[in-house]
């Protein structure tokens, strides 16, 4: 029984699990980042049931890139990780180095919307949070894909 997908080429095994957990962790932060740019473009207030703050996160001058709202950036950075991750599972395992360039853009800009949030704006937004935490996830699951990887 095959439990994990090869590649005659790089020599090397992974596990099924990690682009099944990737394309789940994906579809969480696509949910979230499509309902936050949904809520941008109706001008509708977003909830935030959790902790206070998301307006003042939302309506900052960090809630748009070039006049496009940052949440359809994310948005479109975890549907191509649910491609990318649903290929490798399907068998183009080569794209697994792609989707780790991704996850490490993703992180990357996290950590920085992270500390824009904690120390600039001072204020959090529980959807950006889970979006933090989604892209931190997809992070997680690409090293540890490289760490637990059998030859």
């Amino acid at each position: 029984m095959n439990n994990g997908i090869t590649n005659q080429n790089e020599g090397w095994r992974l596990h099924a699990a990690f682009p099944v957990a990737a394309c789940i962790a994906a579809l969480v932060g696509l949910a979230d980042s499509a309902y936050l740019t949904a809520q941008h473009y109706s001008g509708s207030e977003v909830p935030c049931s959790i902790i206070s703050g998301c307006e003042l996160v939302l309506t900052s001058t960090y809630a748009e890139i070039f006049g496009i709202p940052t949440a359809l950036y994310g948005a479109l950075a975890y549907f191509a990780a649910f491609s990318l991750s649903l290929l490798v599972f399907y068998g183009y395992k080569y794209l697994w180095g792609l989707f780790g360039l991704l996850t490490i853009g993703m992180f990357a800009f996290t950590v920085w919307l992270l500390y824009l949030q904690a120390f600039v704006i001072q204020a959090f937004c529980q959807f950006c949070l889970l979006s933090a935490l989604t892209s931190t996830i997809l992070f997680v699951i690409f090293l540890s894909s490289r760490l637990f990887s059998r030859s």
